[in-house]
Order: C-alpha cells, then sequence, then structure tokens
C-alpha cells in the first residue's frame, strides 16, 4: 500500500457570523495517498472549499479549526507554527485556486508570479528560476513559454491562465496538491484539457491530489476514491468505481440522476432533480440527518443519530444499510 500523504480525521470548522456561529465543516474524515486523486464533491455551500482552506491554513480569523488529527506526511499540521506552514505552504504543499483572475496579482508578471515561490522556498537564483518556469510553462501546454513570462494575467486567456495556476502550483515540485474547482469557469474542450492535464501530471510526478468539484462527470474521469459531502459532513466514501456503480447514499443517488450517461440517458429526455436546498449550517447544529427533508426514503429514525455503515473501504452515513433498487 502507497504512503498516506494526507490524512484528516474529525476536522471541524466553525466561522463566527453576525447572524451566529456558521458550523461549515463537521467531522471530516478522509485519507489520501502518494500517486492517487481523491475527489470531493457534493453541491456548493456544503464545505468543500472550507475544508481545503482548513488543510492549508488559509482561514479568515474569525474561523476555529479542531481535529482529531491533521497530518501531512506524518506532521501535525493543527499544531504547527505559522512559520513551520508558511515553510511547507507553496512549497511541498500546493492549491490551485478556482478564479486564476482574481488568484493571479494584476500588477505582478506571469514570470514574477511563477517565480517567486521558487526563489523563496528552494533558494535559488533567478536564472534557475525563470529555467524552472519556462519548463512548468512547456509542461502545462503553453507555447512560446519564454516570451509569456512577461505578459500580464489579463493578457492571457481564462484557459491559459488556469494553467499558467496549475504551474505555479508545481513550481517547487509539491507531494501534495489541491485543485478548488480547476475548471469552472472553463468551456466544455478547454475543462476536458484541463482534466487531462491534471491527470497527466499527477501519474507523471506521483503527486496525492484533492480536486474539488460539483461536477460528477469530472469526477468519473479523473478520480481514484470520491468523499461525498453534503451540509458540512461527508455522508459517502468510497473507491470511484464502485460509488457509481452501487451508490449507498440517497444524496449520491440524487448527484448521480443529474448527470447524463452516455448509452442510458436518451436525447431529449428528462434529467433527475434533487428537490429543495442545502440547510443553514448557522446557529444550533442540527441533529439527525441533514439530507432528511429533500430524501425520499425518510422516516422518523432520521431525526436521530445516524449510524455509519462500512462495507471494504466504503462507507456511508444513512439509517438505511442500502438502497432500494
Amino acid at each position: 500500500m502507497s504512503e498516506t500523504v494526507l490524512d484528516v480525521q474529525g476536522l471541524s470548522v466553525d466561522i463566527a457570523t453576525p447572524r451566529g456561529t456558521l458550523h461549515a465543516v463537521r467531522d471530516v474524515s478522509f485519507q489520501v495517498r502518494r500517486g492517487e486523486t481523491l475527489c470531493i464533491v457534493g453541491e456548493s455551500g456544503c464545505g468543500k472549499s472550507i475544508t481545503s482552506l482548513a488543510i492549508m491554513s488559509l482561514l479568515p480569523q474569525t474561523a476555529r479549526r479542531t481535529a482529531r488529527r491533521l497530518a501531512f506526511l506524518d506532521e501535525d499540521l493543527a499544531s504547527a507554527s505559522g512559520r513551520r506552514i508558511n515553510a511547507l505552504r507553496g512549497n511541498r504543499m500546493a492549491m490551485i485556486f478556482q478564479e486564476p483572475m482574481t488568484a493571479l496579482n494584476p500588477a505582478y508578471t506571469i514570470g514574477d508570479q511563477l517565480m517567486e515561490p521558487y526563489l523563496h522556498h528552494k533558494k535559488a537564483g533567478r536564472a534557475d528560476a525563470r529555467e524552472r518556469a519556462i519548463e512548468l510553462l512547456g509542461k502545462v501546454g503553453i507555447a512560446s513559454a519564454a516570451e509569456r513570462l512577461g505578459q500580464y494575467p489579463h493578457q492571457l486567456s481564462g484557459g491559459l491562465r488556469q494553467r499558467v495556476m496549475i504551474a505555479m502550483a508545481l513550481m517547487c515540485g509539491p507531494e501534495l496538491l489541491i485543485a478548488d474547482e480547476p475548471s469552472t469557469a472553463l468551456d466544455v474542450t478547454i475543462q476536458a484539457q484541463i482534466l487531462r492535464l491534471l491527470a497527466d501530471l499527477q501519474q507523471e510526478l506521483g503527486i496525492a491530489m484533492v480536486l474539488i468539484t460539483h461536477d460528477l462527470g469530472v469526477v468519473a474521469r479523473i478520480a481514484h476514491r470520491v468523499t461525498v459531502m453534503y451540509a458540512g459532513e461527508v455522508v459517502e466514501e468510497g473507491a470511484a468505481e464502485r460509488l457509481f456503480g452501487a451508490p449507498r447514499h440517497p444524496y449520491t443517488r440524487g448527484l448521480l440522476s443529474c448527470i447524463p450517461i452516455p448509452g442510458r440517458t436518451e436525447r431529449g429526455g428528462q434529467l433527475g432533480t434533487i428537490r429543495g436546498v442545502v440547510p443553514s449550517l448557522i446557529g444550533e447544529p442540527f441533529q439527525g440527518c441533514g439530507f432528511r427533508d429533500r430524501c425520499d426514503f425518510a422516516r422518523e429514525a432520521c431525526q436521530r443519530t445516524v449510524p455509519l455503515h462500512e462495507s471494504g473501504d466504503h462507507r456511508w452515513r444513512c439509517v438505511l444499510d442500502g438502497l432500494p433498487t
């Protein structure tokens, strides 16, 4: 079995707001091994991005993070000093943010922004940093890489900016890469290219990757394992093939019914929907299953403590030990 790069156990994030405490992430647990891609999926507001920011220690000052274990290659991130986190972040742990136009600084050239982490973490000279930047721009499929270094973010298309973000994340050769909705703002063709690029780089470099998305079509193409989040909790987790073939939680089944399946979904046919919206996570934490008001299989037991079922490496949190066919 390959080495565990990221170990998250019992992660919770509470954020103070004018309306009360937002319980954004509640007792989330998962692991990512070297060379593995874990996809975290769920609707907007389910806690996916906050989970990634908590791992990278990038939460707002009003947030409080707790965890039974939060470890990167057996190093405890929960108790690490700010100086130690800064030494890891952007170096051995890297993140691709959701919107490259806001993540890139419009006042600095692409070259300056690519070279900065390499100069800082590797203590290299500018010539070496420039050579590394050109190498990685070429690796992510950007032509005329040397000329691109002098350009500013607004001079690049959305697809090129996203490729620059990927190159920037890879500059120091990280062992953990977190990609937060890296293809959301792109058209379908560019999205496919970015996903193929991430998969190829991950395989080539042996990186442990966490991909955050709401698009199960993306997950089907790239994931080894899948974690499904709903209302700040993990409701199902397992190998991608098994989870897609036999989902055990009603929410996962609902998500899968919303995407077309080649050869099975009729052209012009109606896709599935999930009624209602994600419940508010502000105030007193709700008891029982957070999905019960939207679930076709809800019953009185859903209002009480929900059991965790396990079958091999497949886990799900539901009063049902399996879904009716």
